[in-house]
């Protein structure tokens, strides 16, 4: 697949996203949302069918992200960062393998993905991070860094090289991100 104006436009537009979410920086969900309209494209025209549905989903996680950030505190303040609990990462796990399972399924019963079990963990692996971002879980770092170590490889198989080295690029902010939380975190419960 040759280099698009969709590949470059979703290039920047996640660069400063991602770099956005790290500096806990509510620009970064207008600026996500217009993101996923410009991957949607790409993944459907790339037979990522799984990757380009999550872009949908992702535009109302956007919105949602975008509200509770501003409101969803405590006395509709601004979120601060918390800790994933044992209970939620169960859960997590559960809805987790289920969904891989369901959607891999899906994927070679009714699409021609030629890599439908990558496409599925990759999708709800970040369906799952997202949940944690737009709840400023600090773990949701750790999901993002799992979901992009699959990402760089398939997007490269897929001959979408510059998406795939976004990924790589998202992997280092992935880290920038999960040092800055927990500083966050650790200057929010010092306060």
């Amino acid at each position: 697949m040759s280099l698009s104006w969709t590949e470059i436009a979703g290039f920047v537009t996640g660069a400063l996203c991602v770099w956005l979410v790290a500096r806990q920086n509510v620009g970064n969900w207008p600026i996500g949302i217009l993101n996923n309209i410009f991957f949607l494209v790409l993944f459907m025209t790339g037979g990522l069918y799984a990757d380009g549905t999550l872009q949908i989903v992702y535009l109302a996680l956007g919105a949602y992200g975008w509200w509770a950030w501003l409101r969803g505190g405590a006395a509709h303040t601004e979120l601060p960062i918390s800790r994933t609990t044992a209970t939620q990462w169960w859960t997590l796990l559960a809805v987790g393998v289920a969904s891989t399972a369901l959607v891999t399924w899906a994927l070679v019963r009714y699409t021609d993905s030629t890599v439908p079990f990558a496409d599925a963990v990759t999708t709800v692996l970040s369906l799952l991070a997202t949940w944690g971002q737009a709840r400023k879980k600090l773990e949701s770092w750790w999901l993002w860094i799992a979901a992009d170590v699959i990402y760089v490889p398939l997007y490269a198989y897929k001959g979408l090289w510059l998406t795939g080295v976004l990924y790589l690029g998202f992997l280092g902010l992935c880290g920038y991100g999960l040092v800055g939380w927990r500083a966050a975190a650790r200057e929010q419960v010092a306060a």
